[in-house]
């Protein structure tokens, strides 16, 4: 694109400062004019850039009207190139006095980069083959009272890139396409489950007991109601309700809170979906997640081998299926199989040095051995299943082997991405794992959960066998672009105030 480049150096403050004072004073002089480039309220374009430049061949010679923001300008006396970004892609056009007129000409020489123009005129292409607009009007739609950051440094200082998102998107055109990413990986799981016979569904975010995930939740207080409430950790029980209301296939995409640390994988906000299958268990979860995971990348993507950080992972295979005792055993050497009391369970973690709490159990023991040992091995997709009854209050046990349940978690590249149940439907069994939560929270575990008096009362009415999911789609959207942080997929990430 050598018609459009313009060289600038980095602006230091003083500069900034200035530039802004000379765009005032442009807008000062355009009100004073009758000029005001804020009272547009519709400016009708009959193309996009992305439409024209695919579509040369019948467009040719053919006047078109677009919209855009100013991104670079190179004027060459009486004639002016300059590149307008819109939605999709950005175009040339080409500006000459002879064809707007002497006042238009001028007007458009004393625009700055940033301001936002409606452009009307033939699509053609210049000598260097570069297909263009050569304008036949040319109007200001926006002024624009900042200048951008200088295009060949561009925004690279990630903290203000998270805060002032907008600005990122106008100058990292790949950030933009992070985001048409992540709209199109969430309109396809709805098309998906939507063809499946699923029904998406809303529930609360406001909630007096914050169940269904082991975190610790944000608590506000409702002052019409003169309570405290929470905010939603999990869409887990909610949802539940709903199986028991007879609707048998459910999902719902929304926003859960867990007030907890901020890292590349985290964010004390973020989207999970789950889904809610009746008269399934977890093995038919393991299907449909290898099935919605393979459709995804087809459709996002155009393939099925996708590449995170320079490493490939093929979802075209059939995943690998693996227990967690026997994942244990294949990455530490230890067969929790013949580990039969609590003191073999710590004297091994002693001697492995995995660290662990006084009122953490067997199978909690093995699941710090697996955190320890295995997740950073799971780099192609893999299901460890049948994990200990210890850390799963709210699944199904083995009928064979009632210390274990009917749970997986789903991982890729060492991250967990998908996390599931048989789901226990016993209001008994349920309320004992209830009994034990409230336990552990008196012993200071803050992410326990508490009993939920109204959910054991809709088991009590009858849960069908049901099969139940939740994903994280944020880490989901990081894999699908090879973004390397949470923050990269989302729009406007936690920060810390300013202030």
């Amino acid at each position: 694109m050598a018609d459009n480049q313009n060289v600038q150096a980095p602006l230091t403050q003083e500069a900034v400062s200035e530039q802004n004072e000379i765009r005032l004073n442009k807008l000062r002089e355009l009100t004073e004019a009758g000029k005001n480039p804020y009272e547009i309220t519709r400016f009708d374009r009959t193309h996009l850039s992305d439409e024209i430049l695919s579509s040369f061949e019948t467009l040719e010679n053919e006047t078109v009207t677009i919209a855009g923001r100013m991104m670079s300008r190179r004027v060459m006396g009486k004639a002016s190139f300059a590149f307008l970004q819109d939605r999709n892609a950005g175009i040339q056009i080409y500006v000459r006095r002879d064809d707007i007129g002497e006042e238009s000409y001028a007007d458009f020489k004393k625009m700055d980069i940033g301001d936002i123009l409606g452009v009307t005129g033939k699509v053609f292409k210049t000598k260097t083959g570069e297909i263009s607009v050569h304008a036949e009007s040319v109007t200001l739609l926006t002024k624009s009272l900042h200048p951008l950051p200088e295009k060949y440094h561009g925004l690279t200082n990630t903290d203000t890139r998270y805060r002032q998102r907008y600005l990122d998107l106008i100058v990292n055109p790949e950030v933009k396409d992070t985001f048409m990413k992540r709209s199109k990986i969430i309109s396809t799981i709805r098309k998906y489950l939507d063809n499946q016979g699923f029904i998406e569904v809303e529930t609360p975010m406001l909630v007096s007991n914050a169940g269904g995930a082991a975190a610790r939740p944000f608590e506000t207080h409702f002052n019409a109601l003169d309570e405290d409430v929470k905010l939603r950790i999990s869409l887990e029980l909610y949802l539940k309700r709903l199986i028991v209301g007879g609707m048998e296939k459910v999902y719902e995409i929304g926003r859960v809170f867990r007030n907890e640390g901020i890292d590349t994988r985290h964010n004390p906000e973020f989207t999970l979906m789950e889904l809610y299958q009746a008269y399934t268990d977890y093995h038919g979860m393991m299907d449909l997640t290898e099935n919605l995971y393979r459709h995804l990348a087809q459709e996002v993507l155009g393939t099925t081998t996708i590449t995170y950080n320079g490493i490939e992972m093929d979802l075209g295979k059939p995943f690998e299926r693996i227990t967690m005792v026997d994942a244990v055993k294949k990455y530490s050497g230890v067969d929790f199989n013949e580990i039969h009391t609590l003191e073999e369970a710590r004297a091994i973690a002693k001697e492995k040095h995995v660290e662990f709490e006084e009122r953490h159990k067997k199978g909690d023991i093995l699941n710090l051995f697996f955190e320890e040992f295995v997740e950073d091995h799971l780099i192609q997709p893999t299901f460890v299943m049948d994990h200990p009854i210890e850390i799963s209050p709210l699944t199904k046990k083995k009928p064979e082997n009632p210390d274990y349940v009917e749970r997986f978690e789903f991982f890729m590249n060492g991250w967990e991405m998908a996390n599931a149940y048989s789901e226990l439907n016993d209001p008994i069994d349920q309320r004992e794992r209830f009994k034990a939560q409230e336990e552990q929270l008196a012993q200071g575990d803050e992410e326990a959960n508490t009993t939920d008096e109204d959910f054991l009362y809709a088991l009590e009415l009858g849960m069908p066998p049901t099969g139940g999911i939740g994903f994280g789609i944020d880490r989901m959207c990081m894999l699908l672009t090879d973004s390397q942080a949470i923050r990269d997929v989302l729009l406007f990430p936690t920060m810390k105030s300013q202030n």
